[in-house]
């Protein structure tokens, strides 16, 4: 798979399990677009501030602002979006809050299921259909609401038949179903409740919405840190004998200490070989025909702006060029 196999797309949206590191992905991804020169806007879906947290700037708004050269962030304000839906296509003047009509939107929101959800992926779309950006990163809902949101325009199209409503949500989903312009990344990690959450995302992905599937990463992928061979000689070592042996011939370090260090090495080979289980796994369910993408664990600090270039740099050798 080649950077611009998934980077050319216009709209990425970046889902998985709570604490997989699907921000941190999202931030890398809207990172190394823009250093290959595309105008780049990541959008936060729950404004947290988590994604001004990666890259260690100001939290932001719902208007863009630019943090790097041609790299913008938002945060999704579904008020905000409802506001310049109003001014924008019914000419509606609005200032500050909208008074009424606000209150009618809160009371409506939360009877109607679906119009938030429209109000936040029509946002989206609407800086695709613009041309505002080459590419919209999006750090979505965790894996048990990205659903809701990319079936809603699907669910209102169905429901109204005729009218603004339905030219609006037509628009949306021909952008949200080609699969040239539209993609899903489920970000994962090598452990089994994580996967378990991809695999059946990925099914309900295909038989709840139309939006396709671009890729997979695995996130956190411990590294093979040692060859069968050496694994065979820590094995004879762990002999208490041996290890009593190898204390005295460098000075007499206790033996404990020796234990420890195999031990941990021993647990280091299990973690490995155990999350390469799991990801076979997925690979099986999944993977076969979508690509995988790996990100090596990083043995330093796991956010912030040079945690999000350490993940971009892995994610620009992985697809390539």
């Amino acid at each position: 798979m080649t950077v611009s196999g998934l980077l050319d797309r216009r709209l990425l949206f970046v889902t998985g399990k709570g604490g997989v590191g699907k921000t941190t992905v999202a931030a890398a991804l809207g990172m190394l677009a823009a250093s290959r020169g595309r105008r780049v806007l990541v959008c936060e879906v729950e404004p947290k501030g988590d994604v001004a947290a990666a890259y260690e700037c100001p939290p932001a708004g719902f208007v863009p602002r630019e943090v790097s050269p041609r790299l913008h962030v938002m945060e999704m304000d579904t008020e905000a979006s409802l506001r310049e839906y109003l001014r924008l296509n019914l000419r509606v003047p609005t200032i500050g809050r909208i008074g009424p009509v606000a209150r009618a939107f809160d009371f409506v929101a939360n009877a109607a299921p679906g119009v938030r959800e429209i109000l936040t992926v029509g946002k989206l779309c609407y800086e695709v259909r613009e041309d505002h950006y080459d590419l919209v990163v999006v750090d979505a809902a965790a894996t048990g609401h990205i659903v809701g949101q990319l079936a809603a325009p699907v669910g209102i199209n169905e429901l109204v038949k005729v009218g603004a409503v339905r030219s609006q949500t037509r628009w949306m989903l021909e952008i949200l179903e080609d699969p040239r312009s539209t993609g899903v990344c489920i970000v994962t990690t090598p452990e089994e409740m994580p996967v378990n959450e991809a695999i059946d995302l990925a099914g309900r992905l295909e038989g709840e919405t139309g939006v396709h599937l671009a890729a997979l990463v695995a996130n956190r992928v411990m590294p093979e840190l040692f060859s069968r061979g050496e694994e065979e000689i820590f094995a004879a070592l762990a002999d208490v004998q041996a290890t009593a042996a190898l204390a005295s011939a460098v000075g007499g370090a206790p033996a404990s200490a020796f234990q420890e260090v195999l031990e941990a090495a021993a647990l280091a080979v299990r973690i490995r070989r155990t999350g390469a289980g799991h990801l076979e796994r997925l690979r099986v369910a999944v993977a076969a025909a979508q690509p995988l993408v790996y990100v090596p664990y990083l043995f330093a600090r796991a956010d912030g702006a040079r945690a999000v270039r350490q993940v971009a740099d892995s994610l620009g050798e992985e697809l390539g060029e």
